[in-house]
């Protein structure tokens, strides 16, 4: 039977949407319109952290118990009214091609997006107009067989020694069992500079919380109970999933940013589970928490910052 059709005007845009009522998380029910409407119910908020970065989509046409794939490319159907940028992407055996993007600048092509099954979206960490040179820097915080109270502890540590050299570090959830932190900055640096920060940092981290962090990519090889401290995932074309994107897992989790006072709170906590902890960050309820306290990496909270300072500051604390 062919796909139910309709169609919606969003911003003076005519967009078409497809089989509403596809299941694509069985355990709970949640169809393709739902999903639908949560993006479109936090579009003010998702947007600015969408907009003019290169999005890959990662789409999901039979659910997340189903197979999915990754699409770079922007679709040959894609309409003419949605913004593309060209970038060449490296590969592992060092190839590169050209490929033209999708720009999610507008709550039209968002849906567009969402109604192509595509529940995760992935970011990267430039803008079109400085593809080079990415606004913020990344720390992946990836727990290894250990508490909340432990994943909370390294990241305060990771907040502490970044304010220490005068930088404003913010924090989510990956939308699983993780934390991302960032520390917003001007966007001019080129990858290598602002990877090589991250690497000092983590190393910093490690060396004082040798106990609770591991630096090793080998998972076979890491202790259990620590923390791995991921600054390897800074590079061009390598992406995270935006702030308020939604996870293909069970209950729909969303990447949701956390005060630091909610994560000193977790500190606290003797035994829990990181992605049980934060699973209760759903797309059934994140947009009531948006209207009640507001998108914590928003307009005073991202404070952009110059890395030369902080790189000064750490050679005279640490003797680098």
């Amino acid at each position: 039977m062919p796909a139910a059709k309709s169609a919606v005007r969003i911003g003076g845009r005519d967009v078409t949407l497809s089989n509403q009522d596809k299941v694509l998380w069985p355990a709970e029910g949640y169809t393709k319109g739902d999903l639908v409407k949560y993006y479109r119910s936090v579009a003010e908020w998702l947007l600015p952290h969408l907009r003019d970065r290169p999005l890959t989509l990662q789409r999901y046409p039979d659910g997340i118990d189903g197979p999915s794939f990754f699409e770079k490319q922007k679709p040959c159907f894609t309409p003419e009214w949605i913004a593309t940028v060209k970038a060449d992407a490296s590969y592992s055996n060092g190839a590169s091609k050209k490929i033209e993007y999708l720009l999610c600048n507008d709550e039209a092509t968002l849906v567009w997006c969402a109604n192509l099954a595509s529940i995760v979206l992935h970011i990267w960490y430039s803008r079109a107009q400085s593809l080079d040179s990415p606004d913020f820097a990344f720390f992946d915080l990836d727990p290894f067989d250990c508490t909340v109270k432990t994943l909370a502890t390294v990241a305060l540590e990771l907040r502490d020694t970044l304010e220490e050299l005068g930088l404003h570090p913010l924090i989510k959830t990956s939308g699983g069992s993780g934390l991302h932190v960032v520390v917003p900055l001007r966007p001019l640096y080129d990858y290598d500079t602002v990877k090589a920060f991250g690497e000092i940092i983590a190393r910093q981290i490690a060396h004082v919380r040798p106990k609770e962090t591991t630096l090793e990519r080998s998972i076979a090889r890491r202790n259990k109970g620590t923390v791995y401290l991921d600054y390897v995932q800074v590079g061009r074309g390598k992406t995270m999933v935006p702030t308020f994107g939604v996870r293909a897992r069970a209950g729909a989790p969303v990447s949701t940013p956390l005060d630091w006072s909610d994560v000193q709170a977790l500190a606290r906590k003797r035994a829990s589970d990181p992605e049980v902890e934060f699973a209760r960050f759903t797309m059934k309820n994140t947009p009531a928490r948006l209207k009640r306290e507001g998108d914590l990496w928003a307009g005073k909270h991202w404070r952009e910052a110059k890395l030369e300072p902080a790189i000064k500051k750490a050679k005279r604390l640490w003797n680098q």
